[in-house]
């Protein structure tokens, strides 16, 4: 069975910026089953979830900063406000993962994290980007040690784009990851550094293979960073991609 498709709603920042409800209207006239939001809100969280129950969008997750004991109004109520259940850590600096030590540190701010979040009933989860899969020194992946360290219910959201631009195998990442990546980020390119994104089955991802794989996914969320050609161009391009395959639906 396939699975819904969601938009990250960071691909379209510049527009939602300019126009939000109009662009928010033209990502529900491209059929998305969902958004996954990322600061941008609108007038509100709750005019935001107001405008998605309109439209007929899901709002699956929403990328945020780490919650904290000080910062409960930008997180933890902002998720309440938007309805969801999975509030996502959406980056860390690159030059955290390079030791072992360093890993451990950002592991134990996000296990504090999950613990605020998961006392409020939300569920916690990481988005990795390349950093998490190019190896250590000692040929250790970042990745290997963050699931070892991190509390087994934060989850995985895991970026197929990234892991094979470090020259992973997203599919046998996916495989093993199982119940614990229950979000995939649907996103393509070339694999040249700075190039701009592609349209989904346009650039180097085997993308049917890593969503085969991703039995226990719940969402496959389209991303693009960047693009060369027009970003709803691209989008709708990629939700097509998905559609046609069979390895997604909207709404």
């Amino acid at each position: 069975m396939s699975k819904p498709a969601a938009l990250q709603l960071y691909s379209i920042r510049d527009a939602l910026s300019a126009d939000f409800e109009g662009s928010m209207r033209r990502v529900a006239a491209l059929g998305f089953a969902g958004v996954e939001f990322a600061g941008n809100y609108g007038g509100s969280p709750q005019s935001a979830r107001a405008l998605c129950d309109e439209l007929g969008l899901q709002i699956c997750s929403a990328h945020m900063g780490i919650p904290t004991a000080d910062n409960r109004a930008e997180t933890i109520d902002v998720a309440q406000a938007l309805g969801i259940t999975t509030i996502l850590c959406p980056w860390m600096p690159p030059g955290r993962f390079t030791s072992a030590d360093d890993i451990a540190r950002v592991c134990d701010e996000l296990n504090a994290a999950a613990d605020i979040a998961r006392a409020s009933g939300l569920r916690f989860g990481y988005h990795n980007h390349d950093a998490e899969f190019t190896p250590l020194a000692d040929g250790s992946l970042p990745y290997d040690h963050m699931r070892r360290l991190l509390a087994p219910d934060i989850v995985f959201e895991i970026d197929i784009y990234w892991v094979r631009f470090a020259q992973g195998d997203p599919a046998a990442v996916l495989a093993q990851a199982g119940a614990r990546a229950p979000l995939v980020h649907v996103k393509d390119g070339s694999g040249i550094p700075g190039a701009p994104m592609l349209a989904a089955g346009e650039g180097i991802v085997d993308i049917p293979a890593a969503v085969k794989a991703a039995s226990s996914a719940e969402w496959l969320i389209v991303e693009l960073d960047n693009c060369a050609t027009d970003m709803f161009e691209a989008v709708e391009k990629s939700l097509n991609y998905l559609t046609s395959k069979g390895l997604a639906h909207g709404r």
